[in-house]
């Protein structure tokens, strides 16, 4: 999707963020399974990660994030139109995590759904409230994205537990009167990769039993190599086409805000697409992949760091389960 300099678009108002107080390194890990410091930081990136606590949920993560953005954006809960929630490990099967948030949030009567892209998650969100704001149907739009993959993680998976961390990120959308805005969206997917990444048992497909449980379906599994092919492919070409879109060159794109997955992943796609490594913004060493959570908290922290600056372009791109893919590029 992209537009002319007629049609209206959403911008961002105010973003946030909120990791869990818990922090996991690496030799933490190292210590009840058969792997190392060095091994993790050589193959991903990653040194460490946040983990909830007891008690803590998805919902819990997303009204910090969600409080700060909307304070960020100089406005109130009551100025809300509609709540969009990005998550693919939610409070509960039923209902929507987005109705938990809502509920803590204080925003009554609001509509409020969830989006379960997986790591293209925050993306989708982005977009659907884009088509909202555009059509004049609402104007204040609050788009969250809340992760905790750490409870969907075999304890034992040296691989998944090394990878995943978990954390939430807001922004806050309203109609642009000017230059600023997104620029362009692109959300794609392709069932015919679903085996990739998933969690198999606890669906209508396969409901959990005790044997289910005894093997392990009823947590999160991923076929590494062939999804980080596909992640390099797509997102390489995807975030090319998105350039376009917004008739920018590379040399006109300030930042990318790519899914913080894997740091390996990050470096061949820079190359690929000739934008150096120092443009991009990543967290990859301190969060790892918080699903669609990664990039509004990547996006968030750079904001409040100064590192993104009103006026900048950005290309954001993700790749997660589906397999389902997005790319946007946003004037900050």
């Amino acid at each position: 999707m992209h537009r002319d300099h007629v049609t209206p678009r959403a911008r961002i108002l105010g973003t946030g963020s909120a990791l869990p107080e818990r922090v996991v390194p690496n030799d933490e890990l190292a210590a009840v399974l058969e792997t190392t410091d060095g091994w993790i930081r050589e193959h991903t990136g990653i040194g460490s990660r946040h983990v909830v606590g007891e008690g803590e949920t998805t919902s819990d993560l997303a009204l910090i994030a969600a409080r700060a953005a909307v304070d960020a954006a100089g406005l109130t809960v009551a100025d809300l139109d509609m709540i969009i929630l990005a998550t693919s490990t939610g409070d509960s099967p039923l209902p929507a995590t987005a109705a938990h948030l809502q509920q803590k949030l204080g925003a009554d009567r609001i509509p409020s759904f969830d989006v379960n892209a997986s790591s293209a998650g925050f993306i989708y969100a982005l977009t659907i409230a884009d088509q909202f704001i555009s059509a004049g149907t609402f104007s204040t739009v609050l788009v969250v994205a809340a992760d905790v993959p750490s409870r969907f993680v075999a304890p034992d998976d040296r691989t998944t537990r090394a990878l995943f961390g978990d954390g939430a990120g807001a922004v806050v959308l309203g109609r642009s009167a000017g230059e600023a805005g997104i620029l362009c969206s692109s959300i794609h997917a392709d069932g015919s990769f679903s085996e990739l990444m998933g969690i198999p048992g606890g669906g209508s497909a396969e409901p959990l039993d005790a044997e289910g449980l005894l093997r392990g379906r009823q947590f999160l599994r991923v076929e590494g190599p062939r999804l980080r092919e596909l992640t390099v492919r797509h997102l390489t070409s995807y975030s090319m086409q998105a350039l376009k879109a917004a008739r920018l060159t590379s040399a006109e794109l300030d930042w990318v805000v790519p899914q913080q997955g894997n740091l390996r992943i990050v470096e061949v796609i820079s190359e690929r697409l000739g934008f150096p490594l120092s443009r991009f913004v990543l967290d990859t060493e301190t969060v790892g992949n918080a699903l669609a959570a990664s990039i509004p908290i990547a996006l968030d922290r750079a904001v409040r760091a100064g590192t993104i600056r009103p006026g900048q372009s950005v290309l954001m791109c993700a790749l997660g389960a589906g397999i389902t893919w997005g790319t946007a590029i946003i004037r900050m």
